[in-house]
Order: structure tokens, then C-alpha cells, then sequence
């Protein structure tokens, strides 16, 4: 199971927010490229980072200039999202040198638009964020809440011919609560790859998560814990080996 590291970016800073919520945002770190590093060098294979003031609609080009200082600093792949709702912003992440592009209210709002980015880009580039509150699919920097499940999404972009969801709990993102893993589970049933995010607290709920091995889950994102020292990553990248 991969361990993936996460770093959110506001106004150029690293951040965690609480279920979201932008007055619930801790600064932990002044310099994400630092950061970056760090996890890197304690085993990381791959980055998530969101664009906090993208998915917002707010003025973002700061953390897109650190994106692209964080991309030229380390070696390994970048999932990145937040705000990414045309295929211009997609081919220009993808172009600055992001492995995966992260759509989220697009796949809700216009699945054309979704069909398109994945005949240009591939489904390699491409997937899927379901952020979910209550099971309801949530859009627009979690501000916006629409009449559709999570599992009636996922069925969706599955038959769209997306390969991989990212898919979050909100109501347990940045808590330290655990993960939802039998929701996560059933998002994993619609018939692709999912990536856990949202509530991780302890090795135990890593182990939880690996136990579960008849569903494709197969890597999960983890952030506040790894702030909070709750855990080192090297210590998370060696369990997700195991």
C-alpha cells in the first residue's frame, strides 16, 4: 500500500485545514519546497498536493509558482488538484511536470468536460477527487453540497473510463478521528482504483486500512498526523511495505 504524503497550499504556505473549512486552517511550515524535500528523503514515492486557494476560487499563483519550485526540487511524482475546472489548467500542471491531475467539481458539474480531459490527457493523468459529507458528494472547495452520492459518482466516472478516485471523508479530514474505511470500501466496489484520504491518525488505522484486501485500495494520503508527529513517515512507508 502507498503512502502518500500530503501538502496543502495556501498563499504559498503549507496548511491543514479541519473538515476543510477555510477559518480552520493551522500554518504548519513557511517553505512547502522544504517540506517536499523532507518527506522525500523519509521514503515518500509520490506527493499530494492541493491547491487550497484554487479550489476556493481564490487567487492562486503563488501556489502555483511553488508547485512548480516544489516539481524541480525532488524526483518523485506529483498528484495534484484544487481548482483544476478547465482543460487549460489541467494541460498546464501537467505541462510544468504533475504526474496526475486530481478533478474533482468538474466530474460532477460537466462530465463532458470530465470525457474530454481524459481523451487529451489519458486516465494515467487523470482522476477522479470525491469529497464526500454524509455520503453526499460535496464540490467547489467543499462549499457547495449537490443531490448526488459518492457511490452514484463513482459508478459514473468508472463508466466515463476513469481509472483511480481519490476519495475523501469529509467529515473526518484533518480530525484525527480514523478513516471510514467501509465507505471507502464501497467506493472501491464501484469497479476501480481508490485512494483513502481523511481521518488517518495512527498506525493502527494504516494497518486497519492494509487488512482490508478485497477491495482495490490501494493507497491512502495522509497528512495532519504526519504534522502532529503522531507518526514518522518512515515509519508509515515501512508498514505500507510490508
Amino acid at each position: 500500500m502507498l503512502v502518500i504524503p500530503a501538502i496543502d497550499l495556501h498563499q504559498g504556505k503549507c496548511v491543514r485545514l479541519t473538515q476543510g473549512r477555510k477559518d480552520a486552517a493551522t500554518v504548519y511550515d513557511g517553505d512547502p519546497v522544504n517540506v517536499a524535500k523532507a518527506f522525500e528523503a523519509s521514503g515518500a514515492r509520490m506527493l499530494h498536493i492541493v491547491d487550497l486557494d484554487g479550489a476556493f476560487a481564490e487567487t492562486n499563483l503563488r501556489n502555483r509558482e511553488v508547485l512548480g519550485e516544489i516539481i524541480r526540487a525532488i524526483d518523485i511524482p506529483i498528484q495534484f488538484g484544487g481548482g483544476l475546472r478547465a482543460i487549460k489548467d489541467v494541460g498546464l500542471v501537467i505541462e510544468l511536470g504533475v504526474a496526475r491531475a486530481v478533478i474533482g467539481t468538474v466530474a460532477v458539474e460537466s462530465p463532458g468536460l470530465l470525457m474530454k480531459m481524459l481523451d487529451l490527457f489519458g486516465s494515467k493523468h487523470i482522476a477522479v477527487g470525491i469529497d464526500a459529507l454524509n455520503g453526499k458528494v460535496m464540490t467547489r472547495g467543499w462549499e457547495s453540497q449537490g443531490s448526488i452520492s459518492a457511490l452514484t459518482l463513482a459508478r459514473r466516472v468508472v463508466a466515463l473510463g476513469v481509472g483511480r478516485v481519490v476519495y475523501t471523508d469529509i467529515q473526518r479530514d484533518g480530525t484525527l478521528t480514523g478513516l471510514n474505511i467501509n465507505q471507502t470500501c464501497m467506493i472501491a466496489g464501484a469497479g476501480l482504483k481508490v485512494t483513502a484520504s481523511g481521518g488517518i491518525a495512527s498506525l493502527a488505522d494504516l494497518k486497519s486500512l492494509k487488512a482490508v484486501n478485497n477491495c482495490h485500495i490501494d493507497s491512502v494520503i495522509v497528512g495532519k498526523a504526519l504534522y502532529e508527529g503522531r507518526f514518522t513517515l518512515e515509519e508509515a512507508v515501512k508498514l505500507g511495505g510490508e
